[in-house]
């Protein structure tokens, strides 16, 4: 075994872990739903009055799947103060979101997830941001107002997803 090899079987093994003991760790969520770009709004509207984090990730995302346990703990963190956490997987449509359902069931079950419907992968993400440039993942911060007042690229720690929320509340 080389090098480079080991040390991948490291990082390879403790983020198998980490979704693993995220997976067991809460009840299970409504299964993910497939969703057009008006079901879409619709969500987001009935959270009107919410702290929103709206992550955009998909399945074969190593960073998207390196964040989501930080941005649980985000939601269990300032859920009392009116936070709360939508995934939405950008994955190629499957029937009834089953792909990302499995995955989602087995790593993240407390991550509530929606999954696109269409064919284009910015559907979902242009109700909040036309401009977006699908990049996973990408997380906004979306105020009371239902205003998008952050937009995060890439994968950061929880501290700079701690110090965006925390200027949304």
């Amino acid at each position: 075994m080389t090098r480079f090899s080991a040390r991948f079987s490291v990082v390879a093994a403790g983020l198998l872990w980490a979704l693993s003991w995220s997976a067991s760790a809460a009840p299970d969520v409504p299964a993910a739903q497939p969703l057009s770009a008006g079901e879409f709004r619709a969500v987001l509207q009935k959270q009107q009055g919410k702290v929103l984090i709206v992550n955009f990730w998909a399945t074969w995302c190593v960073p998207c799947l390196r964040e989501v346990p930080d941005l649980l703990k985000l939601e269990s963190e300032f859920g009392s103060r009116g936070v709360k956490l939508i995934g939405v997987a950008v994955d190629d449509p499957s029937p009834q979101a089953a792909q990302v359902e499995q995955f989602r069931r087995k790593y993240f079950p407390t991550f509530m997830t929606y999954a696109r419907i269409g064919p284009e992968m910015d559907e979902l993400a242009s109700v909040i941001d036309p401009a977006w440039n699908e990049v996973v993942p990408t997380t906004y911060i979306i105020d009371r107002r239902g205003k998008a007042v952050a937009r995060i690229q890439g994968k950061k720690s929880l501290d700079e997803f701690r110090a965006a929320l925390e200027k949304a509340l």
